[in-house]
């Protein structure tokens, strides 16, 4: 438990998407939070620009439904500006349907016509669903709004320059200034001073490829075709969003990752990757990357811990980084917050890292392999032509879907009771007409009676505002008696039929001793 004479409890060193995401668990919980940003302004550049299935469902049980819904419009009217865009003169407007995309594995489109989502694996995310277009900008911004209505003070412009670990406290150092805590959280990216200072292992692979991404205005793209596009010298990306440009060369990391992007270096990587005289005349936004690969061994080192890119860094092919960083606080938030509060469970803390660990160390696989699927010599030409024939099956299509989507993220929680334990919560539709998701917005466990049970809801009651119960009917799923969904929209008991078997254990696990 944390000391209240402490200034704060939690000082959170970084506010992009993780840690504005675990701001905002730890703020809803009642937790005193300060977080540190180095720079003064919500970094601009463009960054990742989509959001998977968990991360909408976490979102979207804290009431940030509607704010999605309007960031993916806006998205979605960008990307028709570019299609429009490359229409062939004389033609009226966007042809009737829209073709369906999944997503891309090293590059290679994967359609959704072929999806069955009638897969098991698809769980029912309600309108959580239809959201997947989100920028990174766009969510930076909605969890900073979201953590400022909570009363978590942010300050930015602030660079967290070291901390002192007591036994029960950290002395953190910004500027000229020092605050008192009890737990650090690094959330400050892939070069994290939090993560160096603690002595954190971070073995993985050297980077072997130089990746830009840019906006930029440019003359003589008629010749660059949309989408992804594998060459004979790399890889180049033209689209979805107008100006935007990506290339992928296989040359080596950068000399120097940190030079200024100028127009020139964009504009000789796209010729080179594309064969096509473009000329750049304006950059207005540009990132590097590579594709270094590494993982933090552990995700806490006594009252410091580590959450997104601190805690692991890879090539952002897929887009897995942000929805990775914001499962990590979605993990941790809860678990951090009941320790504060001084009634988590023995051990409670360090499942943080055996649950997220596993997550991660796919991520970097994932991103490894489509790494060396990007190789452009003949051998690796040749097994792109296979892996491109295998997506375009149902199968196959199907199999990246549930991947990319992260419907399959499943937590060990040992013996199962029921093949839901570990997995995401569907989100179920009541008789009255509400669904699971819309009883979710304390951040609290939620316990369904989904047979009338008076037995449940006294067992219930002994955890008092921990848990929130909801007595309903499920249509859909009528063999359910009852369900237990942890803070961060896991399931962690269920059952069919009346028995109420392992429910008081699985309380006492997650929530701790009745209060």
């Amino acid at each position: 438990m944390t000391s209240r004479g402490t200034e704060y409890d939690v000082v959170i060193a970084g506010a992009g998407p993780a840690g504005l995401a675990l701001a905002c668990e730890l703020g809803l919980a009642g937790v005193r939070v300060l977080v540190l940003e180095r720079l003064a302004e919500p970094d601009p550049t463009l960054k990742a620009g989509a959001i998977n299935v968990p991360t909408a469902e976490a979102f979207y049980r804290r009431g940030m439904l509607p704010a999605m819904q309007e960031e993916q419009r806006r998205g979605f009217e960008r990307m028709k500006d570019f299609i429009r865009s490359k229409m062939p003169e004389g033609a009226s407007d966007l042809p009737p349907k829209m073709p369906k995309v999944a997503g891309h594995f090293a590059g290679i489109m994967v359609g959704g016509e072929q999806i069955r989502f009638d897969d098991p694996g698809f769980r029912d995310a309600g309108p959580a669903s239809g959201v997947m277009l989100l920028a990174q900008q766009a969510v930076e911004s909605m969890l900073g709004e979201r953590a400022e209505e909570l009363g978590v003070e942010i300050r930015r412009g602030v660079e967290l320059t070291g901390f002192d670990e007591g036994d029960d406290t950290v002395t953190v150092h910004f500027g000229q200034e020092s605050a008192t805590a009890g737990w650090l959280v690094g959330c400050d990216g892939g070069r994290s001073l939090v993560r160096k200072n603690a002595g954190f292992d971070f073995p993985g692979t050297d980077p072997s490829i130089t990746g830009r991404q840019a906006l930029v205005d440019m003359t003589g793209d008629e010749g660059l075709r949309p989408g992804w596009n594998h060459t004979g010298h790399g890889i180049y990306v033209n689209g979805p969003l107008p100006g935007r440009i990506l290339t992928v060369e296989m040359d080596g990391p950068p000399a120097d990752r940190d030079a200024p992007i100028t127009a020139g270096e964009l504009q000789g990587s796209l010729r080179r990757t594309s064969g096509v005289d473009v000329t750049i005349t304006a950059v207005h936004s540009a990132t590097r990357y590579t594709d270094n690969a590494r993982q933090a061994t552990e995700y806490r080192r006594g009252r410091v811990l580590l959450a997104g890119d601190a805690a692991h860094v890879h090539s952002p092919f897929g887009g897995q980084g942000l929805n990775l960083g914001v499962g990590d606080a979605m993990n941790l938030g809860w678990k951090l917050a009941a320790t504060v509060h001084g009634w988590a469970p023995d051990g409670l803390l360090d499942t943080y890292t055996t649950e997220r660990h596993p997550i991660g160390a796919w991520v970097l696989e994932w991103t490894r392999a489509q790494v060396a699927l990007m190789r452009t010599d003949e051998r690796t030409r040749m097994l792109r032509g296979v892996v491109g024939d295998l997506l375009s099956t149902s199968d196959g299509s199907t199999y990246l879907a549930k991947k990319l989507s992260g419907v399959l993220h499943r937590y060990d929680m040992g013996e199962q009771g029921h093949d839901w334990i570990g997995l995401g919560t569907p989100d179920l539709a009541f008789a009255d007409g509400t669904r699971l998701g819309e009883h979710c917005a304390r951040g609290a466990f939620v316990l369904l009676d989904l047979a009338d049970s008076a037995e449940l809801r006294e067992l219930a009651a002994g955890w008092g505002e921990r848990v929130e119960l909801v007595t309903a009917k499920a249509p859909e799923h009528p063999e359910l008696s009852g369900l237990l969904m942890r803070p961060d929209g896991h399931v962690a008991w269920a059952r069919e039929g009346g028995a109420l078997d392992g429910l008081a254990e699985a309380l006492q696990r997650w929530a701790g001793e009745p209060a």
